[in-house]
């Protein structure tokens, strides 16, 4: 076996820290659920409370409510407050960036 050093010398250069590479990896862990993708399909197109995502996706609040507070600690989506009802919407551009690439990806 032969070990190439230029190019083992080269790669490694590039490689993330670990622990960059565990939160990436924790992060996609995050889209690896149907229902926090179908969540994040929803707020594709408009921001929504957890009643009218519940009712879309005929879940129980209480379940779409989990899912909600994994994406908020993930900083995929953000919420507002207006008088009692909290309204949820996509964190910026690169949440609808990831789940394209990854639809134009298992599309081919």
């Amino acid at each position: 076996m032969h070990v190439h050093e230029d190019i083992v010398a080269k790669v490694e250069k590039e490689m993330p820290d670990d622990e960059i590479l565990f939160d990436l990896a924790e992060l996609f862990k995050i889209f690896g659920d149907s229902t926090r993708i179908k969540i994040l399909y929803l707020l594709f197109e408009s921001e929504m409370c957890v009643c009218d995502i519940a009712q879309m996706l005929r879940m129980t609040q209480s379940a779409i409510s989990h899912q909600l507070a994994v994406l908020k600690k993930s900083k995929l989506v953000k919420y507002r407050r207006e008088g009692k009802t909290v309204f949820y919407s996509l964190s910026d551009g690169h949440v609808r960036t990831i789940i394209d690439q990854g639809m134009e990806h298992v599309s081919e």
